[in-house]
């Protein structure tokens, strides 16, 4: 039995070296890249038996996904098609006041036509826990569909349902994300939302404290995490609210970053430790992603527990 299965899109990120732009590069860094996937790496390093579900093309740049997964010890149960496409896209990084950019190459990838009937979901059923996010149903209305079936199975099972709003507004609108999501919730234990999207998809205002038990409250959460930048991380959990402030970091590898906050925090939390220990190890598990290059947080619990203890240092020997 898996102790976490997650189920979505990975695609591969292409970033030219250091601040080049992409109209001008001649070589690429590729990386695998996927919220899910994301998710799942990061708990398998940190303890868990991760497994990611979805869908390839059986090409070598869909074998090359698998492969990256594979290597972190993350399970793989993917679907191989003989149809679409691997889904890519290009990240431009750059100082201020140009800033990151992000261009997706996706259309046609052969997830967007993955339906329940053809995914294990039986390893789901049987999973600790079971995570996707809000990327997954905006890709296609399959996908929509297949989302909201899974979520349903899993909490038909007593599986632990996790979703992240992870809204992306290159893909579809608040108000689109909205009716789609709020339908979604009501088969999901646990919520993680950063506040600029409770705010700008659920239509929420006031303080954070507020918003996150307005959700919590509105969804009938076991759990519900609003993020917030710089700023500490809130959980609502039993009506009982838990504030984790962010661990000092650097800025030079954000992408992801949200990723290996939910894949800290279910390392803790899907292994029955409290909401308060769970929210630490995410907070420091995000900081340490942000020291490395890529999508993933390739890290592991020695080094978590370092930044917690604060006992980090300038030269390991």
């Amino acid at each position: 039995m898996d102790d976490l299965v997650t189920f979505g899109e990975t695609m591969l990120r292409l970033s030219p070296p250091g601040d080049e732009r992409i109209e001008t590069a001649d070589r690429y860094d590729v990386h695998a890249a996927g919220a899910e996937s994301n998710v799942a790496v990061a708990a398998q390093r940190l303890g868990l038996d991760a497994a990611w579900i979805s869908k390839l093309p059986d090409a070598p740049p869909g074998r090359r996904v698998a492969g990256e997964l594979r290597s972190h010890g993350v399970t793989v149960d993917t679907v191989w098609s003989e149809t679409g496409r691997q889904g890519t896209f290009y990240l431009e990084t750059g100082e201020q006041p140009r800033g990151n950019n992000v261009v997706y190459d996706r259309a046609d990838a052969a997830v967007t036509t993955a339906t329940p009937a053809e995914l294990p979901v039986s390893r789901v059923e049987d999973a600790t826990g079971f995570h996707t996010t809000g990327i997954t149903p905006a890709l296609s209305e399959t996908l929509a569909e297949t989302t909201a079936s899974l979520l349903g199975a899993a909490r038909r099972a007593g599986t632990t349902t996790v979703f992240d709003c992870n809204y992306r507004s290159k893909l579809w609108s608040p108000a689109e994300a909205r009716e789609t999501m709020a339908g979604l919730l009501s088969d999901v234990d646990v919520f993680s939302v950063a506040e600029r999207d409770a705010r700008t998809v659920f239509d929420r205002s006031g303080d954070a404290e507020g918003i996150a038990r307005e959700l919590a409250e509105t969804f009938d959460l076991e759990v519900a995490i609003l993020t917030r930048g710089t700023e500490p991380a809130l959980a609502v959990a039993a009506d009982e609210l838990y504030e984790q402030p962010t661990f000092e970091s650097t800025d030079a590898h954000p992408v992801g970053t949200g990723d290996s906050f939910v894949g800290g925090f279910l390392s803790q939390y899907l292994d029955d430790r409290d909401v308060p220990e769970a929210l630490e190890y995410a907070a420091a598990t995000a900081a340490f992603k942000r020291t490395v290059p890529g999508d993933i947080a390739v890290v592991n619990p020695a080094e978590v527990e370092a930044i917690i203890d604060g006992g980090t240092a300038a030269i390991s020997r």
